[in-house]
């Protein structure tokens, strides 16, 4: 029993320290569970260290968010677990007026409730004890609405992005996460039209396509509450995407929003894709004449803003995490890439089209950039590259650069 709290964790637990908090957890070990397992469920209350990596994200995305539009903002968390997420926006985000966290797990309420008492928190925390989206809904009049609002669900967050959307306020922050990556990568399909609306592709940049089609379902959802929305940041880390996205009230921003979705056509043969915004029958593509496949509707805008990633990049500099140097990397390839076009291609990949080897990343980007065309490495793939030349002008390069070898 804790001599504090007064809890008795009737599981096997461990207290584990990030950040600057120290939070009680279901001891991993006892269950069989490995930090490689990406779905920690075994225990009876949800947690994962791995997204020790999100979480820190998070702390900064939302510190750079508080700073930027300059008063005190108050926080939703409704799938709160063990409640690690809350009590570090509490403790480690500047200008935190209030934190709103819940679970509709009873062992998790109860931890939760037990790590906040832990952390000296009663007084800017209040946990509750039921369904995530009621409790949004219940906060959807204006009075009650939230400046950040964050969705960390196991799979998808598509069940609470309306509720989500109506409880936050004008130019309110919204973060969700999907680990579903299955779906969202084209391996079902049909399980990715039905939770988020648009159509996948098993190409080699789907993990880029997972994002935009998570963006382009909640621009949808957020249009239907006349409310327009901006991805001021995204990213893929191991098993899932996170996005984090602005909104703004009125029926305009959100067509103005809408417009931003559409379909990225791509031809499995020359490699080559391309934007549309229009209706479509069976296209073939303006390179090779082959048919074309589609994925989407989806975001075809920014998908990070530039400022904002340097702003946390800022934040990264301020405060001592575990992970700053893979945090650094991370936001500076998307600081780069921010203002490169959609999608990317794989060297590799391209090497086996032409059956020739494939270079080093710096020397195809240097061969890429002499030739005239923009071109990036990206964080999506490490073997990655946005790029402004067409599939065929990458394979003229590539035979070129392989020739000269």
């Amino acid at each position: 029993m804790d001599e504090k709290t007064g809890y008795v964790a009737d599981f096997p637990s461990e207290i584990i320290k990030e950040g600057k908090i120290q939070v009680l957890v279901p001891n991993l070990k006892a269950y069989g569970v490995v930090p490689s397992d990406y779905a920690p469920s075994k225990a009876p209350v949800f947690y994962n260290p791995v997204m020790e990596f999100n979480r820190d994200l998070s702390v900064l995305a939302f510190r750079a968010y508080q700073h930027m539009v300059n008063h005190e903002v108050s926080i939703c968390e409704p799938l709160t677990s063990q409640g690690i997420r809350g009590i570090r926006y509490a403790t480690e985000v500047d200008g935190v007026a209030k934190v709103l966290a819940s679970d509709i797990n009873h062992h998790a309420y109860e931890l939760a409730k037990h790590n906040i008492e832990l952390n000296n928190l009663q007084d800017k925390i209040t946990l509750k004890y039921g369904d995530a989206n009621r409790l949004l809904s219940s906060n959807a009049s204006p009075k009650k609405r939230f400046d950040i609002i964050d969705i960390d669900p196991f799979g998808t967050p598509v069940p609470y992005l309306d509720s989500a959307f109506r409880a936050l306020k004008n130019k309110g922050l919204i973060a969700a996460t999907a680990t579903d990556l299955a779906p969202l990568c084209g391996v079902h399909a049909k399980a990715c039209l039905r939770k988020y609306g648009g159509n996948p592709l098993r190409a080699e940049y789907c993990h880029e396509l997972a994002v935009r089609l998570l963006a382009g379902c909640m621009a949808k959802v957020a249009a239907q509450h006349d409310i327009g929305i901006q991805f001021l940041f995204s990213h893929s880390s191991d098993h899932y995407i996170r996005v984090y996205a602005q909104i703004g009230y009125g029926a305009k921003k959100g067509d103005d929003s809408l417009n931003s979705v559409g379909y990225i056509m791509h031809c499995f043969n020359c490699l080559h894709r391309e934007i549309t915004h229009q209706p479509f029958g069976c296209p073939t593509c303006h390179e090779c004449g082959a048919k074309m496949d589609y994925a989407g509707p989806l975001w075809t805008g920014p998908i990070a803003d530039q400022g904002f990633v340097e702003q946390i990049l800022a934040e990264n500099q301020s405060i001592a995490f575990r992970n700053n140097a893979k945090i650094n990397k991370l936001l500076t390839q998307i600081k780069n890439e921010a203002n490169a076009p959609a999608t990317y291609y794989v060297i590799d990949k391209l090497g086996k089209k032409l059956n020739l080897p494939a270079p080093a990343n710096q020397v195809f980007l240097a061969a890429l950039q002499k030739a005239g065309f923009e071109a990036v490495p990206t964080h999506f793939n490490p073997r990655g590259i946005k790029t402004d030349a067409s599939a065929l002008a990458m394979q003229k390069v590539l035979k070129k650069l392989v020739s000269a070898q």
